[in-house]
């Protein structure tokens, strides 16, 4: 019975491994499908920022120098529980500062509930609201993709998300070489498809409408896919824009990449148990693959979780110096499927790097290290699993002020 167990569940994840990789393959070609619309769309861009006094600067001389008519934009950059100069560098720089105060009720999602409340109160009318985090940075044509979506009726976009700081240590390469990884095989194959992309917490642009007709209501640790799963929910496909380029500060040590990765997988869990099955009987019901690929991603941290003690289980069966009481799958399969197995997962990675034309010959040598940062998912997803009811926010801090002549200077070399 307890051997039927586990190579049954050894059985579902090969399947969803399986599909995952299959969906992939769509992600190898990358056509430039982008109409030009002239500027049309009117955008308020709303900054998240909790003490972020050393880069909010950065990212407000960013965004006031980008390329589109700048009476159709307004920065407004949200000070949430604040208790250094957020506030003042944002004035200091000729935006507006909107100062929320709330113990009680903290985090981002919150932050940008509160926001859209004040948004809508403003005499003026926006056409689309965009969000970043205080320690990004935009490619100067951000709003260009995002007025040509728009036009083309999309309502919902997130933009291409990349690190700016791959270089700092080798928890931040393995961040880079991992989101280089998802936008190309994950996010890319998904829009190649025509299915739904899932929202990345920054470089996200709505339709003023839409967010009006549904209300944020994501206040999760992980509001992003909390709001991607209400969308999909609804019918509303949130669309992947490759072109608009969106650059994230990750974390240097482990130990803070660790907390961060741990709050987004509690945030996961929850997600899972409000949408997982609501979304597999919609999909069952209307007969929607693309509802039934997001019900599968809702419910991939239970995969880590289910993948991490079935390992634990037996490698400790093997290792305890006994007769071996569990059954594994792979004992029943030919050597060459387990070889091609390994290869799968091994390969894509390095294919990846190559599809993005990464020039940095220190990013193929951190693919040795990329390892340790990928095994690391599993305790941290198991300890999550027990303290998923955790509501506390993480907040990263930074140690210097990168610019985007910096990473594009970076990149070029």
């Amino acid at each position: 019975m307890v051997n039927g167990f586990i190579i049954g569940m050894q059985i579902v994840l090969a399947c969803v491994g399986v599909y995952q990789f299959g969906i992939s393959l769509f992600g190898l070609t990358r056509k430039t499908r982008e109409r030009k619309y002239d500027p049309k769309k009117s955008f308020a861009i709303l900054v998240a920022a909790h003490n972020e006094e050393q880069v909010v600067g950065a990212l407000i001389d960013n965004l006031k120098r980008l390329d589109y008519p700048k009476e159709l934009y307004d920065i407004f950059v949200i000070c949430d529980n604040c208790t250094d100069k957020t506030a003042e560098v944002a004035r200091s720089h000729g935006v507006r500062a909107c100062v929320r105060t709330n113990p009680h009720l903290r985090g981002k999602g919150y932050a940008i509930e509160w926001m859209l409340e004040e948004l809508w109160a403003m005499p003026r009318a926006y056409d689309a609201v965009v969000m970043f985090d205080a320690d990004n940075l935009v490619g100067t044509d951000f709003l260009q993709h995002m007025n040509a979506d728009l036009c083309e009726g999309k309502q919902v976009i997130q933009g291409y998300l990349d690190t700016k700081n791959p270089g700092d240590s080798w928890v931040t390469a393995a961040y880079g070489i991992t989101y280089w990884y998802c936008n190309r095989l994950w996010q890319l194959s998904r829009r190649n498809l025509g299915m739904a992309n899932f929202l990345g917490g920054t470089g996200m642009c709505f339709e003023s409408k839409l967010l009006k007709e549904m209300g944020w209501g994501a206040t999760s640790l992980v509001e992003d896919l909390e709001f991607t799963m209400r969308c999909i929910q609804r019918g509303i496909h949130p669309v992947l824009n490759y072109e608009a380029k969106v650059f994230d500060e990750k974390p240097i040590s482990f130990k803070a990449s660790a907390r961060q990765r741990l709050r987004w997988m509690q945030g996961h869990f929850n997600v899972a148990r409000r949408f997982f099955f609501p979304l597999l009987w919609q999909s069952i019901r209307e007969r929607s693959f693309v509802k039934f690929d997001a019900a599968i991603y809702s419910a991939s941290v239970y995969n880590v979780l289910l993948g991490f003690l079935l390992t634990a289980l037996l490698w400790g069966d093997y290792i305890l110096p006994a007769d071996n009481v569990f059954a594994s799958m792979y004992t029943y399969l030919p050597a060459w499927v387990v070889v091609v197995a390994m290869a799968m997962a091994v390969v894509q990675f390095p294919s990846a790097l190559v599809l993005e034309r990464v020039k940095s010959w220190k990013m193929y040598a951190h693919l040795l290290t990329l390892p340790v940062f990928l095994l690391s998912w599993l305790p941290i997803t198991c300890y999550a699993f027990f303290t998923q009811n955790n509501k506390t926010w993480s907040h990263t801090q930074h140690t210097r002020v990168i610019r985007l002549e910096d990473v594009q200077s970076k990149q070029a070399g």
